[in-house]
């Protein structure tokens, strides 16, 4: 009898490098039978997750009891590359984690409920002021574990999540669903709106509700940001307490138009008088001047020859 058989007929041993050039080999077909390309988890060093929304995924997954003791064998399939395709979309996560044979994942998360949704909003209006605070956890501490708190935060609780894998092991949560689980919180570390997506909600409504209760608290004057009327004045160039006094002063009567005013009634004529033409006492009269004969022009003529006449 040879080892073999007393093994029971399990299969031979496989390398690891062999393993993972198998596993990528079906994550390529499969991405592209998908139409996308295959986005493997890699990691650089020891930590999973090195930002806010990536270390709160994998402290919120390891407070799972039922899944605790699945966790450090998943964490070391994540950690040498063992999860070769992980693909997130609304409300669920595909992916392919190399074991003995290339296992197919998916794990589905239910969305968020529109209570729950609409508290957190309440809870974090005035506090979020960019989309870009908001997904690098530049927030306040308060807010952000407002927005991460188990039970009515961001994180789905377990029964909120379903999974299933290929691989025959019998347990609710394999080594290769844990290793998916810190796969995504290796991914939230870069793409933290991937939460949201799964969640089913859009992150800007977040940053849309905090805006819409700052204006409006600012326009009651409720809040320790309201403007007053100075601030306002000083905005707008004008004297809100002399605006409200004008707007409260009666309409005056209507005035005559200019034209109307200056306009005088025409003087009757007096029956019986014609009008005589005025005359210019300095004007100087003009007098004909005396008309010259005939022959007296004959005369004058004669006695300008005679003057001129050589002797």
């Amino acid at each position: 009898m040879n080892w073999r058989d007393i093994r029971g007929g399990w299969p031979e041993y496989v390398p690891v490098h062999q393993r993972l050039a198998r596993a990528k080999e079906r994550a390529v077909k499969q991405a592209k039978r998908a139409g996308r390309t295959p986005e493997p988890v890699r990691m650089s060093g020891r930590d999973i997750a090195t930002t806010f929304w990536g270390q709160s995924w994998c402290k919120n997954l390891e407070n799972y009891s039922d899944i605790s003791n699945r966790l450090p064998r998943g964490k070391t399939y994540a950690r040498n590359g063992s999860v070769v395709d992980l693909a997130v979309s609304r409300g669920r996560v595909e992916a392919i984690v190399a074991g003995s044979m290339a296992y197919d994942i998916a794990i589905a998360i239910s969305p968020i409920t529109p209570g729950k949704w609409r508290a957190i909003k309440r809870d974090c209006a005035t506090s979020i002021g960019s989309l870009i605070d908001l997904l690098s956890g530049q927030l306040a501490d308060d807010v952000m574990e407002r927005l991460v708190r188990p039970g009515d935060g961001m994180f789905p609780s377990p029964r909120e999540i379903n999974v299933t894998c290929s691989c025959p092991d019998g347990a609710r949560i394999c080594k290769h669903i844990a290793a998916v689980f810190y796969g995504i919180g290796h991914r939230l570390d870069t793409k933290p709106e991937l939460l949201f997506l799964l969640r089913g909600v859009d992150q800007t409504d977040l940053v849309a509700a905090a805006t819409k209760a700052s204006v409006s608290q600012a326009v009651r004057g409720t809040s320790a940001h309201a403007l007053a009327e100075d601030d306002l004045s000083a905005i707008f160039g004008i004297d809100l307490g002399a605006s409200a006094a004008l707007m409260e002063v009666p309409a005056a009567a209507p005035r005559h138009t200019k034209s109307a005013a200056r306009k005088r009634p025409a003087k009757a004529k007096k029956p019986g008088r014609k009008p005589t033409a005025k005359t210019n006492p300095t004007a100087k009269k003009k007098t004909a001047s005396p008309r010259t004969s005939t022959s007296q022009r004959k005369k004058a003529a004669k006695k300008t020859a005679r003057r001129t006449k050589p002797r």
